[in-house]
């Protein structure tokens, strides 16, 4: 039985009889490309959720806001002697009132990403990839928030027709809303995919 024919040959020398030329070495895959922004994988809140955290919102701002109104009354009359009377119908107390509702929503929103009726009802503001809000998205989503009322609120259709439940101020301000147990969840993905992408641009 005859062995194979490569078997116990010797390695082809160079004719300049130098060493042995090794073979190329296997072309390292290239860096995967960053990855396409994810969206959040499920567990956004539903309208009931958010209809009733807002309501919540309402009631606590409108009455925090008669409190002041109230009590800016009370100290008047104890330091002048003579009681204020407001009227809603004023034009610096609706300046007042929306000014006061403008920073109690952008107050939340761009501290922790949820208002205390948020918090009350587990839900929670964040980027569309999972981040933070940070001060501008929150800024741009207090801004945005009241164009979702105009036509009739039609702004809010996308909380109940669209696949990740952004209303028309989410959209302008590259939000979305999700409940609180799972933006721990999206927060360590959003960090995650950071990471890959430093290391892909380091590779």
């Amino acid at each position: 039985m005859t062995a194979p024919a490569d078997v116990g040959l010797p390695e082809p020398v160079p004719p300049d009889g130098g060493t042995p030329a090794l073979p190329a070495p296997a072309a390292l895959p290239a860096p995967a490309p960053l990855s396409v922004p994810q969206h959040l994988r499920g567990h956004y809140a539903g309208f009931a959720s958010r209809f009733i955290a807002f309501v919540f919102d309402c009631v606590l701002s409108i009455a925090v806001f008669e409190l002041v109104l109230a009590a800016t009354s009370f100290a008047a009359s104890v330091l002048t002697g003579t009681s204020i009377h407001w009227n809603r119908g004023d034009l610096w107390v609706v300046l007042a009132f929306f000014a006061w509702e403008f920073f109690y929503y952008a107050y939340f929103w761009t501290a922790s990403g949820k208002t205390p009726g948020m918090q009350l009802l587990g839900v929670q503001v964040v980027g569309r990839d999972g981040s933070r809000v940070g001060t501008r998205r929150g800024l741009v989503r207090t801004l945005a928030f009241p164009l979702s009322f105009l036509v009739l609120g039609l702004g809010f259709v996308g909380i109940l027709l669209g696949r990740d439940r952004r209303a028309l101020h989410d959209s302008i301000a590259g939000t979305a809303v999700v409940y609180d147990w799972d933006a721990r969840e999206a927060r360590l993905r959003s960090l995650a995919r950071e990471g890959d992408g430093r290391r892909s641009l380091a590779a």
